[in-house]
């Protein structure tokens, strides 16, 4: 089937009563998580993925994607009016959000925030429509050399985002793999590291360890905090100005935009970048292009626009490769994979071909979802920033009731519930001293690939990996792989370099 006999069919799904209401809770469950500092869209889409098991796939990844899209954007808010990004994606959106909001112009900020979002999740949407299936068909010529090697690209990634040094990120890359070979071995039908618990043959559920990991072990964090609130001085939130932008601020702001957006997509298809690099590049960028850059830093509606639309374009980016070739270019989207894998969906061509229609209904939606979230946005921006002052002796028991009850829901098994326990415990902790949680999930995700794609391709060519480097795709992904190691090495020792120099001066 060609991509308009799957396109149309989506439409009808997407426009159903029943997909519009999912849509618009998921937008607002987005926007709530993403405007709350300290919590993220991993934690809204690990939160999210119990309540779709049950529903129709396509409804149920509609919700996962409006939260995602959603909770990007909601970050921007207590950016702008607080200077405490909800979210990583808007760290670079304080630069000029919040001296707008100094100057009694916080409602113009939100206004060109969300029109920035909204184009570049509109572009985002349209790239990964554009660029996924093409991608899809070339993956089809994949054999298990193809597939091990994708499956080590997507590992290589832990180089990128770790956080703390290199040697933490593979520390807890190697230990997440481990985790990994827990269950019944594909090959010989050996039980391993399952201590005598049949639970466990199937090895370690992904969804306890997500939520344990992203949302469990910030409820933990939120109560042994001493704050009432999740942020400082709730009193300051307020702004009377007007939301909609004007036409001179469009006109200002326009390229801004569509460059910014280009980037976000660019960087956001890259695996380990993530919204964070985007935002920053496409500041800089702005800056660079800008006929005032001295204004920048000072209130600029350009430094505004440039990172909202970079990192709501990261979205539809980043979805690319984890759909198509199931590398999940950064804990979102891992996450994302978990609840497709939980609709017994494997990323892969088969997802633009068998499961084709479910597939673009999640597409479509997407234009849907970021137009919902700033038509919401616009209208009840002045009463979602009220969300912020939630005391921390409510949020944090409402997390973790949902994380328990969304464990448990999937196999209906209290060893989940132990699990996902342990696994929270293991996040705070894992955060207290500067670990990275993602390398363990990127492992759990892609590990059993990567083993029994391995061990294909030794039977295949007997033995001997020689003949992988003989076969041109295979080659081009191991020519990926080194550049993925090697440049953020090469990146971080001239920074040293530089910063050496400087002191020496």
């Amino acid at each position: 089937m060609t991509m308009m006999e799957y396109f149309i069919p989506a439409l009808g799904h997407v426009f159903e009563p029943a997909s519009i209401f999912i849509l618009f809770v998921g937008t607002i469950a987005g926007l709530i998580i993403g405007a709350l500092p300290g919590l993220s869209s991993t934690m809204g889409v690990a939160l999210a993925i119990p309540l779709t098991f049950g529903m129709d796939p396509k409804v149920g990844l509609m919700l996962l994607g409006a939260v995602y899209c959603s909770s990007v954007y909601g970050g921007s808010l207590t950016a702008i009016l607080i200077r405490t990004p909800g979210t990583d994606a808007s760290i670079a959106t304080t630069f000029d959000g919040f001296p707008l909001t100094q100057q009694g112009l916080a409602g113009k900020a939100i206004g060109i925030s969300t029109t920035a979002s909204l184009v570049g999740g509109i572009i985002s949407a349209m790239a990964l429509l554009c660029i996924a299936p093409f991608l899809a068909k070339m993956a089809l010529k994949f054999g298990p050399s193809e597939y091990f090697l994708v499956g080590l690209f997507g590992l290589s990634v832990i180089i990128s985002i770790s956080t703390g040094g290199y040697l933490k990120g593979l520390l807890i890359g190697f230990f997440g793999l481990l985790i990994a070979t827990t269950g019944m071995d594909n090959f010989t039908g050996f039980p391993r590291f399952i201590f005598n618990n049949d639970s466990l043959l199937d090895g370690i559920p992904i969804l306890p360890a997500l939520i344990g990991l992203f949302s469990l072990s910030q409820a933990i964090k939120i109560s042994v905090n001493d704050r009432t609130s999740i942020i400082v001085n709730p009193e300051s939130l307020k702004f009377s100005d007007r939301i909609i932008p004007e036409k001179e601020d469009i006109r200002r702001t326009w390229k801004t935009m569509l460059r910014s957006s280009v980037i976000g997509v660019i960087v956001g298809i890259m695996p380990g970048a993530g919204t964070s690099i985007a935002a920053f590049l496409s500041y800089n960028e702005a800056k660079r292009a800008s006929k005032n850059p001295e204004s920048f830093g000072k209130g600029n509606i350009e430094g505004v626009a440039a990172p909202e639309a970079a990192n709501n374009a990261v979205t539809g980016g980043s979805l690319v490769p984890a759909l198509t070739l199931g590398i999940p270019g950064n804990a979102v989207t891992a996450v994302f994979i978990g609840g497709l894998t939980i609709q017994g969906l494997i990323p892969g061509p088969n997802l633009f071909t068998k499961y084709g229609e479910i597939t673009y209904t999640l597409l479509v939606s997407l234009f849907v979802a970021n137009i919902m979230f700033a038509v919401i946005g616009f209208a009840f921006a002045k009463q979602f920033v009220k969300i912020v002052k939630t005391p921390t002796k409510v949020l944090a028991p409402i997390i973790c009731v949902l994380s328990v009850i969304g464990s448990y829901s999937i196999r209906n098994n209290f060893l989940d519930v132990w699990l996902l326990f342990g696994f929270g415990v293991l996040g705070y902790f894992m955060e207290r001293f500067n670990f990275s949680p993602t390398p363990i999930v990127l492992a759990l995700i892609l590990g059993p690939m990567v083993e029994a794609e391995f061990r294909r391709t030794l039977t295949l060519f007997h033995g001997s990996l020689v003949p992988v480097l003989f076969r041109p795709i295979s080659f081009f992904i191991i020519v990926l792989i080194i550049i993925s190691v090697v440049f953020p090495l090469l990146r971080d020792f001239r920074k040293g370099r530089q910063l050496t120099n400087d002191w020496s001066d």
